[in-house]
């Protein structure tokens, strides 16, 4: 009997919680060691790339910076292209920007106005679902230019703040969900 690799993965315990950064009562989310380990990136990818193969999409958009690193190789193993959603000034050709809510300001993101097609299906791809802003940012982009969202995927998902509540007209599908900003001992 063989053993699915990527099922085989515990993929909460390859992620680093770090309390109070940036600031006091926040808890931070380092995804890196688990890309930086080959059984957890090849795990995530095969989990997203397992649930977006039935969204039928045409290209995955990743947003700056994490989302280049799963979202480029979810691509690849869906067998479509990859568009990169920038900050400003980061892209060469002709690009459509948007404006988001941050938790102390706004910020920006890019996209090249010919990365999507009118009609492409499109598979958002981000490290972490928090309060939605940077993927809502990318959805209007992506309709915007006439592509249909037909699902949004990230790593994980901070169920406590409303960032799926703010996505709420789109499929979202999350490989791990926390309910608290608790540290388990």
């Amino acid at each position: 009997m063989s053993v699915d690799r990527a099922t085989a993965v515990d993929l909460d315990a390859l992620i680093r919680k770090i309390p109070d950064h940036p600031e006091p009562g926040i808890l931070f989310y380092d995804l890196m060691p688990l890309l930086q380990a080959p059984a957890g990136l090849n795990a995530v990818v095969e989990r997203m790339a397992d649930h977006g193969r039935s969204l039928d999409p045409h290209v995955v958009v990743g947003a700056e910076a994490r989302g280049f690193i799963a979202g480029g190789a979810l691509a690849k193993s869906l067998g479509v292209g990859f568009a990169a959603a920038r900050k400003p000034g980061k892209l060469p050709a002709e690009v459509i920007e948007q404006e988001y809510d941050l938790e102390y300001g706004t910020d920006r993101l890019a996209l090249h106005r010919d990365a999507i097609t009118p009609g492409s299906r499109v598979l958002l791809h981000d490290d972490l679902l928090a309060t939605g802003g940077t993927a809502e940012a990318q959805v209007r982009m992506i309709e915007r230019l006439g592509g249909q969202v037909v699902g949004l995927v990230f790593i994980v998902e901070l169920a406590f703040l409303p960032g799926r509540e703010r996505l709420a007209d789109y499929p979202i599908h999350s490989l791990l969900t926390y309910d608290s900003e608790a540290v388990d001992a």
